[in-house]
């Protein structure tokens, strides 16, 4: 199992970024996983920012980037994309890919970082004013 992040850096306020996570050792068809994208601040906990489900295709996001991230998966491709948009300062962060297995309760499960069993090896995204 591994999960290989790309697509950080260092972008302005107001600007966009896209991670992508690929991922082996995986079925995407097949195995009913919840990948996601984490993220964790200097002095802050892990927290979830999206998620999306392998089999089903729903979707999850934390309330700080609803209408701002876009989360999606290509299957062929065995990769996770997230879309960021309209970046503040405040999402300066280093970013993690994260697939987890269940079985949740709750949609706020799916970004809960302790139901995560992989992990990548993160990614950094700076904002500056």
């Amino acid at each position: 199992v591994q999960l290989v992040e790309s697509g950080g850096g260092s972008v302005q306020s107001g600007g966009s970024l896209i991670l992508s996570c690929t991922a082996s050792g995986f079925t995407f068809d097949v195995d009913d996983l919840a990948i996601g994208w984490f993220r964790q601040a200097p002095g802050k906990e892990r927290e979830g920012v999206s998620c999306v489900e392998t089999t089903d295709g729903n979707k999850f996001y934390a309330n700080s980037v609803k209408d701002r991230f876009t989360i999606s998966i290509d299957k062929a491709k065995a990769t996770v994309n997230m879309h960021m948009q309209s970046l503040t300062p405040d999402d300066t962060a280093v970013y993690y890919c994260g697939v987890g297995r269940g079985p949740y309760y709750t949609d706020y499960d799916y970004l809960d970082p302790e139901y995560v069993a992989y992990w990548g090896q993160g990614t950094q995204v700076t904002v500056s004013t």
